[in-house]
């Protein structure tokens, strides 16, 4: 067993990711039609499923079973569902259900190439995960498009989104919650190039402080009463806080 504390923080990760994937699953399910909370919900069960690889592979070693199952869910979708609950936000319900079906079946090839991919088990870190055991090359090319498909959505929406809020000078706590988000985005690819260069230590308490800032973000933007710049999501804040009807 690993006996580096920092190499136990995907157990407190997970662990966050579980609470904060309740609270985005109940607000969804007050209203099944608001699409950007729906993969949001995906987007951070996804992270939870990454980093839990992670601590089971801290806890017990390495297996591939498990880090094929971390490649999928971490390496490969990275914040991508996160993103395309951004891209909801910002275009039409057609541009954003073209641009998910799209995604979704180029994940599928990639999943299905990541599952059928020969492993060399001699190459792995018994007490971390990296992607250099795969023995087919060519797999690991296929997640930066996706990584540069988070980049622009989840990052890129949440600094547009905060930069709109500045300009209208009404709105400060929207502009530190997409803030927050941004911010809380960028850090787990900060730790993933530690990670790269053999200091999987940083990703870890990246990964960890990122989803925080993400779910802290996330809080200060919805406990407020500033009108949103989306139609999508002002529609939805006003189903939201409409008194539930759903049966426990």
């Amino acid at each position: 067993m690993d006996t580096n504390p920092i190499h136990y923080l995907p157990i407190v990760s997970t662990v966050v990711a579980a609470a904060f994937t309740r609270v985005l699953y109940l607000k969804w399910r007050r209203n099944r039609s608001v699409r950007y909370l729906l993969w949001w919900t995906i987007g951070v069960a996804l992270y939870g499923l990454g980093t839990l690889t992670e601590a089971v592979t801290t806890l017990f070693g390495w297996s591939e079973p498990v880090f094929r199952i971390w490649y999928i869910s971490g390496a490969l979708l990275g914040g991508a569902p996160l993103a395309t609950g951004t891209v909801y936000l910002l275009l039409s319900k057609r541009r954003a259900d073209r641009i998910a079906n799209a995604l979704m079946a180029y994940i599928a090839v990639a999943a299905a190439l990541v599952l059928v991919t020969p492993v060399v088990s001699e190459l792995a870190d018994p007490n971390a995960l990296s992607g250099e055991v795969i023995g087919w090359r060519f797999v690991r090319l296929l997640s930066p498009l996706v990584n540069l498909y988070a980049v622009v959505f989840l990052i890129g929406g949440a600094i547009w989104s905060a930069w709109s809020y500045w300009k209208r000078g009404n709105a400060p706590s929207r502009v530190l919650g997409n803030i927050l988000i941004a911010v809380g985005a960028i850090l787990p690819g900060v730790g993933g190039g530690f990670a790269r260069a053999g200091v999987v230590e940083v990703l870890y308490v990246t990964e960890l402080i990122g989803l925080i800032l993400i779910w802290q973000g996330f809080r200060v933007i919805t406990r407020d009463d500033v009108r949103s710049i989306y139609e999508t999501q002002r529609v939805a804040n006003e189903l939201l806080t409409q008194p539930a009807t759903d049966s426990p």
